[in-house]
């Protein structure tokens, strides 16, 4: 049975940190290209960062030298490191397996 379970989420100041991680299993994880989606109520679900299985990864602008996407094939999961973070980047955050599987989410909110 494949599982992407999400962990980590919750409140954060403006400025702060928090770091994701997504556990994986039922199915082989290190051939799978890895990313994380957030979504806002009312707004399409959009791509956060994304770790091919060899390790490269990207960022969407809003997001790139503050967020760090990392893979660990040994333990089956993969981790969103986000600093400096925004009121913008309150969200829900997906962890997908190149979009054919998805965790349920976990909440994110930036706020003072």
């Amino acid at each position: 049975q494949v599982q992407l379970v999400e962990s980590g989420g919750g409140l954060a100041q403006p400025g702060g940190s928090l770091r994701l991680s997504c556990a994986a299993s039922g199915f082989i994880f290190s051939i799978y290209t890895m990313a994380w989606y957030r979504q806002v109520p009312g707004k399409q679900r959009e791509l956060v960062a994304v770790v091919t299985s060899r390790g490269v990864s990207n960022y969407a602008d809003s997001v790139k030298g503050r967020f760090t996407i990392s893979r660990d094939n040994a333990k089956n999961t993969v981790q969103l490191q986000m600093n400096s973070l925004k009121s913008d980047d309150t969200a829900v955050y997906y962890c997908t397996a190149d979009t054919h599987y998805w965790g349920k989410g976990t909440l994110v909110t930036v706020s003072a």
